[in-house]
């Protein structure tokens, strides 16, 4: 609970901060002035001058939008701009549009097109302000890099195709929880799901595995447990029967000795071989018992430790998830690897 209050407090914060940045942009960073059309500098090289000339037309009427706070037309205007001409300034001011329409990895990825060429075809006020902007995005966003190697594999970001495999996929995302799930025919799927927190860069690699690759057998106890049971069940059984057979040996010796019709007298012999007997059978008794619970034991232990599957999970098999902080492009840090 603790941390839900922790990312709702910097959810806040983040609000505040992209406003009062909103405010000073908004204020003095809008380019209105039209585009150069022409020269040879290296935005302009291979775009012919009627392409520029729409591009400023449409770029000329976004700004007039802009000016207006319409911002989902003149985002729209920019478009349409960017398809006549690639212009650094074009970019920039779309930027500019879709930071009130709550598209913060857009806003990123135009502000990069804004920077690529420096500051000449911005001014240097503008091409500052950029940057810091910039700045503050990728410490607010996320960082993911997604790889998967299986060829044929089509893999997805909460539910969204991503690439078909082998590829890979590195960018910006919001916070939050996020699904990225590989799937092929013949293969069982792989899902990682993780929450990803601003400024974090997060790696995650997805492997497909076959039902059989991942199908593993183990027992109860060791194989030996159940049988050594059931052995010695089976020893306690033979001794029974050995002293069984003592038993009735003592017991025919005695018979023997007291055949005589004319009756006989008890000697120490004859008392001592019956009473032999008498243990015997007593103690073949107890043997039999405790061999035939013994086995039985025995069995039902070898039925219960029979070998059960069981399947194991995509990261038993190759765990590769690896968290680093980052709090921008510029940071430099320490990175730390957690394996699951």
């Amino acid at each position: 609970m603790s941390g839900m209050r922790s990312w709702g407090s910097r959810g806040r914060g983040l609000a505040v901060v992209v406003v009062s940045l909103w405010g000073v942009l908004a204020q003095a960073q809008r380019l209105d002035s039209p585009l150069e059309v022409g020269g040879n500098r290296p935005w302009a090289q291979g775009v012919p001058r009627d392409e520029q000339q729409a591009a400023q037309a449409l770029f000329l009427e976004g700004n007039e939008r802009l000016r207006e706070s319409v911002f989902v037309e003149a985002s729209r205007s920019y478009r349409r701009a960017l398809r006549h001409w690639n212009h650094p300034a074009i970019h920039y001011n779309l930027a500019l549009a879709l930071m009130n329409l709550d598209q913060p990895i857009e806003v990123h990825k135009h502000l990069e097109s804004a920077l690529g060429h420096g500051a000449d075809p911005l001014d240097s006020n503008r091409y500052e302000h950029a940057r810091s902007y910039k700045a503050l995005l990728e410490k607010q966003l996320a960082w993911v890099d997604v790889r998967c190697d299986e060829r044929g594999a089509i893999v997805t970001l909460n539910g969204q195709p991503l690439f078909t495999g082998p590829g890979r996929y590195q960018g910006l995302i919001r916070p939050g929880m996020h699904s990225v799930i590989a799937f092929k025919d013949g293969y069982l799927p792989t899902e990682k799901r993780q929450a990803l927190m601003p400024g974090e860069r997060t790696k995650l690699e997805l492997d497909l595995y076959t039902e059989e690759e991942v199908i593993r057998y183990r027992r109860r106890w060791s194989a030996w447990v159940p049988w050594t049971v059931l052995g010695a069940g089976l020893v306690a059984a033979g001794g029974g029967g050995w002293m069984h057979w003592k038993a009735n040996d003592a017991f025919g010796k005695f018979d023997a000795g007291i055949k005589d019709p004319k009756g006989v007298n008890l000697t120490p012999d004859l008392k001592s071989l019956h009473k032999d007997g008498a243990n015997f059978r007593a103690a073949a008794y107890g043997a039999y018992a405790l061999g035939g619970a013994a086995a039985i034991t025995g069995t039902v232990l070898l039925y219960l430790n029979r070998q059960r599957s069981y399947r194991l999970t995509a990261e038993e098999l190759a765990p590769s998830l690896v968290i680093a902080p980052s709090v921008g492009s510029e940071f430099q840090g320490a990175v730390g690897t957690i394996r699951f």
